[in-house]
């Protein structure tokens, strides 16, 4: 889910210090301080969807850890999938997508989950401080090129 800056902003990774786009800038090389729509034209352009495994949920604050599990409604990815079946994987950002994408949206997608390949990113937000920026980059950009 959308911490509380992006949701004040109506936008992904709208908190400055969260790093993902300007690793999604150095990855797919655009300037990360473009609008935020050309941002999200340039994901498109590289074919990439950029969507929460939670449609809605419980948090106080922005930390994934503060997700309340019990509130957590998932998006629909079988139907989201079935509209595009060119998707061969997934990126999760952070352990806590990766694993409620795992637990909750796997479940959905029936013979599909054979073909499809699931990455555990190291997460671009800030509290995500044990890893360099260059580490996650590397791995960012191993999992996207």
């Amino acid at each position: 889910m959308p911490g509380v800056a992006s949701l004040a902003a109506t936008q992904y990774y709208a908190y400055p210090r969260n790093a993902f786009w300007r690793i999604c800038a150095e990855v797919f090389d655009f300037d990360p301080e473009l609008s935020y729509p050309r941002r999200l034209d340039e994901l498109i352009a590289h074919r990439i969807a950029l969507w929460d495994v939670y449609a809605a949920c419980e948090r106080p604050g922005s930390l994934d850890s503060a997700i309340v599990d019990a509130s957590a409604e998932v998006n629909d990815f079988a139907t989201f999938m079935d509209a595009r079946p060119q998707i061969e994987r997934v990126c999760c950002n952070g352990g806590k997508a990766y694993a409620s994408f795992k637990r909750h949206a796997l479940p959905t997608l029936g013979a599909r989950v054979r073909a499809l390949r699931v990455h555990r990113l190291p997460s671009t937000s800030p509290a995500h401080a044990g890893m360099s920026y260059e580490a996650k980059l590397a791995a960012w950009r191993e999992a996207l090129m």
